[in-house]
């Protein structure tokens, strides 16, 4: 019998554990593999993944234990490979016969494990530290939490008040806990305690007493300050070679807050290093990090994982591919909603078509391939001369982050710049990457609001995340610092300066605003422009943009012969008036411009419209130029 649906999600261990008790007379049987079908195959059902419930909101004291969840996260960290018992041999406490069990998807055995036997078999598992995706606007949680169908209700099992006692209390009630679980012998899955191997990071226990700190002072590692929501220990048990550190993922998997990690914690801070002292290898440390309480940091076992290309819950979960219909309807209207989006956006850029017209075409640049170490696709906009008033480049974002699923803004003060961490750094003492606020995921718009920088000296610190920006624009990559060496990773962020004159920064493209509103009344104009535009109209700006930057594009040899006979003739003329560089830009601007009207493939007009706008942008900078000098 197929189990239903509250099984499938409410008990997926009880699914699990009945197809391997029914492969124990069938040793060929596939089991694993056609357990993870099984829950895929569920979950590709209609709507179906809207019913499993959402670690990114709901509370975690509202989910049941071992039952199925979900977590939209990034990798922040990946840590060594772990053992685990994937069947052990237990007794039957009411037969007292010997059973074999399934271990996997589990950190606790039950009672009664026969160590001795020959029928143990170890397993491996890969550990991800993973957190939310990182600066995902509040409009994304929102949409996503309001379309789920889950019915949650506070968990009896698991009650709230475990997070709000005090540590020193949980001691007390887990030394009761232990004396229960440790008799005859059972621990978390980890067969070093058989083999004596000494790696107990191999161990997943809470944090020993000696090491806890309140809930506010854990460090869950986020990338960005102020960020919410769980980091989660996810559990890999196949296929782990596919991810990497940054990816977005979306995991469904089964959750695990036993409370007698805590127990087995305590219970070998105390005593396990005294019977074998080669079993402690790691440091303090290290464990409070790798195996920090599950009421703070849960454990989710993966039956599947998928990587999410975006993070916008409007857009269907197929690729725009597979879902031809919703394609073709959206293409047709692009061109409508950009005409639209300009008008919205041209009075925030006080009254500046041009300028509104490549912000748009920076919201759907994306790093769409690399040759060599070039990434090709990025365009990182410097908007210069905005105000300094009524606090304009702050009241600007909050624009952008009505538009995009994920953002941050930076203020480049002194202070941010000689004091945050950008880069990500390895920690050795504690075996973890501790994270920066460079570590974002792919496609998130960083906005850099250099109007802060003040008089003063960039220190040390300052310099290196200066360089750290540089290397993110002109590169698309951070160098994390591992100490003795520096590790490349390449990244796809979408960076926009805002600035007084010129940035100190490189970009690939600065427009000047050309403000037409006189500086008397530009509080009050802007006071004006600040208003909440309707949900339908920004759902529609919000698709509009995601789908820009999801389209595949192309040149047909024809296009490029015409390219490449107007650039000879531009140069025919005066050859220092455009240089191989300025043609790379208006080919990417041409690209750009295509994708914001829906074509997929560059046609004789764009081309024509692309030269228009950047002979336009490039006249603009020069009459700047004559009027301040050196100021460009």
């Amino acid at each position: 019998m197929m189990p239903s649906t509250h099984d499938w999600i409410n008990n997926p261990l009880g699914v699990v554990e009945g197809m391997f008790a029914a492969s124990q007379n069938n040793p060929n049987s596939g089991w694993e593999a056609k357990a993870v079908e099984f829950f895929k195959d569920h979950l590709k059902e209609k709507d179906a993944h809207t019913w499993v419930p959402s670690l990114n909101d709901v509370p975690l004291h509202y989910l049941k234990p071992n039952s199925l969840v979900k977590f939209r996260c990034l990798i922040q960290d990946m840590f060594d490979p772990e053992f685990y018992m994937g069947v052990y041999e237990a007794v039957d406490p009411s037969t007292k016969a010997k059973v074999l069990r399934c271990g996997k998807y589990k950190d606790v055995t039950e009672c009664g494990v026969d160590f001795d036997s020959r029928n143990t078999v170890t397993a491996e598992r890969q550990t991800f530290y993973c957190v939310p995706i990182p600066g995902e606007n509040p409009w994304v949680k929102e949409s996503y939490a309001g379309s789920s169908q889950a019915r949650v209700v506070p968990s009896t099992s698991y009650a709230p008040t475990r997070q709000k006692r005090s540590y020193e209390e949980d001691d007390d009630m887990d030394d009761m806990d232990t004396q229960m679980q440790r008799e005859p012998h059972t621990g978390p899955q980890s067969p070093t305690e058989q083999h004596g191997n000494g790696d107990c990071k191999r161990r997943e226990t809470e944090a020993p007493s000696s090491q806890t700190a309140p809930a506010s002072h854990l460090d869950l590692n986020f990338p960005l300050p102020g960020e919410k929501g769980p980091s989660c220990l996810v559990k890999v048990y196949e296929d782990w070679d596919g991810f990497k550190l940054n990816d977005t993922l979306e995991v469904f998997g089964i959750l695990s807050v036993s409370p007698a990690l805590s127990a087995l914690a305590d219970k070998k801070d105390a005593s396990s290093s005294l019977l074998d002292p080669t079993e402690c290898m790691e440091t303090a440390e290290e464990q409070r990090v790798h195996s920090p309480p599950a009421s703070l940091v849960p454990r989710l076992h993966v039956l599947y994982a998928k990587p999410l290309p975006h993070n916008n819950p409007l857009l269907p979960s197929a690729t725009l591919e597979d879902n031809s219909a919703f394609l073709s309807s959206t293409l047709s209207e692009m061109a409508s909603v950009r005409a639209e989006l300009l008008t919205f956006l041209t009075p925030i850029l006080l009254g500046d078509a041009l300028a509104a017209e490549y912000l748009i075409l920076h919201l759907i640049s994306n790093v769409y391939s690399r040759r060599d170490v070039l990434p090709l696709g990025k365009f990182t906009l410097n908007l210069s001369g905005c105000p300094t008033v009524a606090s304009y480049t702050e009241r600007f974002y909050q624009i952008i982050q009505q538009l995009v699923p994920s953002s941050y803004y930076l203020g480049m003060s002194l202070q941010n710049m000689n004091q945050m961490r950008f880069v990500p750094k390895k920690d050795y003492s504690a075996n973890r990457l501790v994270s920066g606020a460079l570590q974002l995921a792919r496609n998130t718009s960083l906005f850099l609001d250099e109007t802060q920088l003040e008089q003063g000296q960039l220190d040390t610190a300052g310099v290196r995340n200066v360089t750290a920006l540089g290397n993110l624009i002109t590169w698309q990559k951070v160098d994390y610092d591992f100490n003795y060496h520096q590790m490349e990773f390449p990244c796809n962020i979408n960076v926009l300066i805002a600035s007084e004159g010129r940035s100190l920064l490189p970009s690939d493209c600065q427009i000047h605003l050309q403000s037409q509103i006189t500086p008397p009344h530009m509080e009050e104009y802007l006071s004006s422009i600040h208003v909440h535009p309707q949900a339908s109209q920004l759902n529609k700006f919000r698709m509009y943009l995601s789908v820009a930057r999801l389209l595949n594009y192309s040149i047909s040899d024809e296009v490029t012969k015409s390219v490449e006979d107007d650039f000879v003739d531009m140069r025919k003329d005066d050859p220092q008036s455009i240089s191989a560089e300025d043609l790379h830009r208006m080919l990417v601007v041409a690209r750009l411009l295509s994708l914001s009207l829906g074509q997929t493939s560059l046609s004789r007009d764009s081309w024509l419209r692309a030269k228009h706008i950047e002979l336009l942008r490039r006249s603009r900078m020069e009459q700047h130029t004559c009027v301040n000098g050196n100021e460009p």
